[in-house]
């Protein structure tokens, strides 16, 4: 298949984003969109360009004094009936319209335009977000080569509509189990109704109150909520065993093991077990090339609602930020789409804070 990232479409951040949005990359079928984007980045002869499954990296070496990343995934979830991307006056549709290969078209726009940026740049377009940890690009990348993500700060190109994301909260499920004795159900009082015991996990969750906190001037609120419910043996007995499972997004100023404690307290007397977690991450507003880059786009920042992989560069001790021209609210969404002018605006912001004076 010839590739449609040619040097005219390349050239446009709107016309690479439709292009982009018409190669089809469900998560765990990457290797399509993968193939395009190396190709492209190798044929640059101011990077160096390296892959690892369906991760696609490329860096500057011009020796500059500080080095920041610019990542987006390439994956998207599955298909909607809004494939292939269609265009209506300023807004374009499709699947990964906003999440995120309009932020994608930003860094391989700048990857092969810009070839002296103030910074060194290594620019990751990485597989498997949409999924499971596991699968995840960058995930992969910091096991087999961690020494690829080191950097002075991150952006990572998240659907935020324009404005500046800082940090993310952290997020863990767990499942909470109430227990009680099998029995008939024409002869009920001799069992004890696991299902009915749930209505006290409910009505701990219906009545919590959740924390909202700041943390350099962005505001974080926490949530915790039921997602499944699960229980029953037949439609003529008593269940002993219900399991409620529960979403915790917690302020990045508490840990996994602080927000596991708070579960712990709050579901006290029921038996508890956390199945998945993963670390917020502080706004990481004070390293310079983010004070340069917030002072670019020329609003405030606010804290990001929800997770995503700038809490892998936090780990590392990288401070990172999201913003991306999507639309985050229309993220999975069958109606997705992103702003024209937003991709068009972002990529001039973009351009300006990487451009040296």
């Amino acid at each position: 298949m010839e590739n449609p990232l040619t040097p005219e479409v390349l050239a446009d951040p709107v016309a690479l984003t439709r292009v982009l949005v018409d190669i089809e990359s469900v998560s765990l079928d990457e290797k399509a969109i993968a193939d395009c984007v190396e190709e492209v980045l190798r044929a640059v002869p101011h990077l160096t360009t390296f892959r690892h499954g369906n991760t696609v990296m490329a860096r500057t070496d011009l020796g500059r004094d500080s080095r920041v990343v610019l990542a987006g995934h390439l994956d998207t979830v599955p298909l909607n009936n809004n494939f292939p991307s269609t265009m209506r006056g300023d807004l374009m549709y499709g699947c990964g319209t906003s999440d995120m290969k309009s932020g994608v078209a930003y860094a391989l726009h700048l990857a092969v335009t810009l070839p002296e940026p103030k910074y060194d740049v290594t620019y990751f377009f990485y597989e498997a977000e949409e999924i499971e940890s596991k699968y995840n690009g960058l995930f992969l990348v910091a096991e087999a080569y961690p020494e690829w993500l080191q950097a002075d700060f991150a952006l990572l190109l998240e659907p935020t509509h324009g404005i500046v994301e800082a940090g993310c909260q952290g997020t863990m499920r767990a499942v909470v189990t109430t227990t009680g004795v099998r029995a008939h159900s024409a002869r009920s009082w001799h069992g004890v109704n696991a299902i009915h015991a749930a209505g006290e996990v409910l009505r701990r969750l219906s009545g919590y109150e959740a924390r909202r906190v700041t943390l350099d001037g962005c505001d974080y609120r926490e949530g915790m909520n039921a997602v499944r419910v699960g229980g029953g043996v037949a439609g003529n007995v008593v269940p002993d065993h219900c399991e409620i499972e529960v979403n915790y997004r917690f302020a990045p100023d508490r840990t996994p093991a602080e927000a596991e404690a708070h579960l712990r307290e709050v579901f006290a007397g029921f038996e508890l077990r956390v199945t998945d977690s993963a670390a917020g991450a502080a706004p990481g507003l004070d390293a310079a090339p983010a004070k340069e880059f917030v002072a670019a786009v020329g609003t405030t920042p606010i804290g990001k609602l929800g997770w995503t992989d700038v809490a892998r560069f936090a780990a590392m001790g990288i401070p990172a930020l999201n913003f991306g021209p999507g639309d985050p609210n229309l993220a999975h969404h069958p109606d997705e789409h992103v702003e024209i002018s937003k991709i068009r605006d972002g990529a001039a912001t973009l351009h300006r804070w990487l451009t040296p004076a």
